[in-house]
């Protein structure tokens, strides 16, 4: 049995069977993941249509790590769809400084993503939003029924909890199936991925563009994986900006740090971080179909070729680069109407399997790339303090 390229039995030898299992399964997982927010969207619409229904409430999107960039891939079109208030911070931000992030007098619905739910934030997060407001609501989404923030949500008469399916629950230590399973339940729960032209199903089309990008693209991630890159630059905005920053991180946890890797939006990118360019980095730009964020995209990646800097530029795409195109640039022709958000998937597919085939190329175990112990799958050694809001 070959998974992303490799044979089952090598890849248990090399310590990554989980985390290539996890990748290669998302198209599948994604199907039960619609079957399910199908079967529960009775429960759901009774909890979440009459807050939706309220011109004054704050959504507050947040997790930890991976699991906030979750947040920050869907507040774009969350905002867009909804006209509210959307944000996405962090648990880490809000168990950090509370006072900052917490409105007391907000109606405020407050989404939760966790894979396991066991990290201290967010049980902490919880207890503080409930300490500081005093109109709130909880939406759980996570991947584990016996968390402990799934556990202390569940008596909340103000909350509702959506599991996922046990698969999404990542065994290998960076996320995967959980990150992509769920930002797709949640952009089903608020109803953020238009069907455009495709007269597939949301998972099938989802799916198909991810095939067509392993299918087509495997060869040349393997070939880029093995280039010997000592920098990687993630370039996104709008729903990618949250993307590239967890594209850099799964490549920073793969490669157990010894890749530096760098998020950042196309217009920021020239305001020094572009500094960071040198012969033996890496570039991969995220293309969206927004027609004029598109102009700015396509400026930045035809200067990056131009300046000649950069070891390899690449572009992920939808449509045609314009004028821009490298025999190597990855295209996705049938997904030439969708949304950035749903392109989010199978660009998601690509990071993670480059960040995985660095990790075996590097000699790594990617079900647990660090040896060291010092960063671990369910974060360890912090301590909750007790806040006093302020008068």
């Amino acid at each position: 049995m070959m998974i992303l390229g490799h044979r089952q039995a090598d890849l248990e030898a090399a310590g990554g069977n989980w985390t290539a299992r996890e990748i290669a399964q998302q198209p599948s997982v994604w199907a039960s993941i619609d079957a399910q927010m199908r079967s529960e969207a009775g429960a759901l619409r009774a909890f979440l249509d009459p807050l939706l229904a309220r011109a004054d409430l704050r959504i507050l999107l947040t997790g930890a790590g991976t699991s906030a960039f979750v947040g920050e891939c869907l507040a774009p079109a969350l905002r867009q769809r909804t006209q509210l208030r959307v944000e996405a911070i962090p648990t880490t931000d809000v168990v950090g400084a509370p006072g900052s992030w917490l409105e007391s007098a907000v109606p405020t619905l407050l989404v939760h993503f966790a894979r396991s739910g066991n990290s201290p934030e967010s049980v902490a997060a919880l207890g503080l939003a409930g300490q500081a407001v005093s109109d709130l609501h909880h939406l759980i989404i996570t991947c584990s029924a016996d968390g402990d923030l799934c556990r202390a949500a569940r008596p909340l008469p103000n909350a509702h909890v959506v599991v996922l399916p046990a698969e999404t629950n990542d065994r290998g230590f960076a996320m995967t199936s959980s990150f992509t399973g769920m930002l797709l339940a949640a952009a089903l729960a608020f109803d953020l991925l238009p069907r455009g032209r495709s007269v597939q199903p949301v998972p099938d089309a989802l799916a198909a563009w991810a095939a067509q990008l392993l299918d087509g693209g495997l060869p040349l991630i393997e070939s880029l994986a093995g280039a010997g890159f000592e920098r990687v630059v993630y370039l996104g905005g709008q729903a990618f900006k949250g993307l590239a920053r967890e594209a850099a991180l799964k490549l920073l946890e793969l490669s157990d740090g010894r890749v530096v890797a760098l998020a950042e939006t196309p217009l920021g990118f020239r305001h020094g971080p572009k500094t960071i360019v040198n012969a033996r980095t890496l570039v991969v730009m995220f293309l969206g179909n927004d027609a004029h964020a598109r102009r700015y995209e396509l400026d930045l990646l035809r200067e990056l070729r131009s300046d000649g800097v950069a070891a390899r530029v690449l572009a992920l795409s939808a449509a045609g680069v314009a004028g821009g195109e490298q025999a190597d640039d990855i295209g996705l022709a049938a997904a030439a109407d969708a949304s950035d958000l749903a392109l989010c998937f199978p660009y998601a597919v690509f990071a993670q399997t480059f960040a995985f085939l660095q990790s075996l190329n590097l000699g790594l175990r990617p079900d647990a790339p660090n040896a060291r112990g010092v960063v671990n799958r369910v974060v360890r050694g912090v301590s909750i303090y007790p806040w006093v809001p302020s008068r």
